[in-house]
């Protein structure tokens, strides 16, 4: 069985029939060695979470089945996915982990390292909070006047009552709502321009399960968390949606339409897939 490459992927050697030894697992987790790797437990594009023993530790992975002839392994924010075709065998799809055991645990070992958390556990000053891409530390200070201002490296938040940490949060959500629009705002309007239309109406979503939407009545919602996001990627959900105003599907005229918009977005959208992870924080 071949095994595909893409990003955040190994492509190495060709599989063996060697097969996961389910008894060693069963024994990891009897004396409580079951260690987790993932970020959040993986459910990715409907994705069911399996756990196989590798290297001596129990790692858990989400299994998605696909229309594809390859398996493809991948590690990202969300931990270790293996997309395979439906016919292949969990003992193929588990062999070709055990193949590549050391690459998994390097990466996932990188990726733990990698993660940001998107909003701080304690809202006051030294925590970090996450804004176009970029870890900004928290500046809290006491203030007649409620204001956020965004630096190169803080977040300075000013608050009449600094140190209830709710209302810090609260102060800062508003302004993470406001960022994102004045930011998706004129980029809504100038994709628009791009395909001879109107600006549409641009609405703020809270969705956990995606980056923005658009209706049959060309109503554009956008997740306030692009605030959050790195530009490049902030900019290609917002091309995504303004192409469904010309193809409200996702068809070859479709990303087609998205790849007149943004040229090269087919990496853009690999690389938000290891984002997903902060739309359930």
């Amino acid at each position: 069985m071949e095994v595909e490459a893409s990003a955040s992927t190994y492509s190495g050697e060709p599989l063996d029939e060697r097969r996961v030894d389910a008894l060693a697992l069963h024994e990891l987790e009897k004396r409580h060695a079951v260690v987790r790797f993932l970020v959040g437990l993986a459910r990715v594009d409907g994705g069911v979470p399996r756990r196989v023993a590798l290297a001596g530790l129990a790692i858990e992975y989400s299994l998605v089945r696909a229309r594809r002839r390859t398996i493809g392994i991948e590690v990202g924010l969300d931990g270790l996915t293996v997309r395979a075709p439906r016919w292949v065998s969990i003992r193929e799809i588990e062999a070709a982990l055990h193949e590549r055991s050391r690459w998994i645990e390097r990466s996932l070992e990188t990726w733990r390292a990698r993660r940001r958390e998107s909003l701080p556990r304690e809202w006051r000053s030294g925590a970090t909070i996450l804004h176009r891409g970029v870890d900004l530390t928290l500046a809290v200070h006491r203030s007649a006047t409620a204001f956020v201002h965004a630096d190169l490296f803080h977040l300075t938040v000013a608050h009449p009552v600094a140190d209830d940490e709710s209302q810090v949060a609260g102060c800062v959500g508003a302004w993470l709502r406001d960022e994102a629009l004045r930011l998706v705002s004129p980029r809504v309007a100038h994709f628009a321009a791009r395909l001879g239309r109107a600006a549409p109406p641009v609405k703020l979503s809270g969705a956990r399960s995606e980056w923005g939407s658009c209706n049959h009545r060309g109503e554009i919602r956008l997740n306030w968390r692009l605030a959050q996001l790195p530009p490049t990627l902030a900019d290609y959900v917002v091309a995504h949606e303004v192409a469904h105003l010309a193809e409200l599907n996702h068809s070859p005229r479709f990303w087609a339409t998205v790849e007149s918009l943004l040229p090269g977005h087919t990496a853009l959208r690999r690389e938000l897939r290891e984002w997903t992870a902060l739309l359930h924080a």
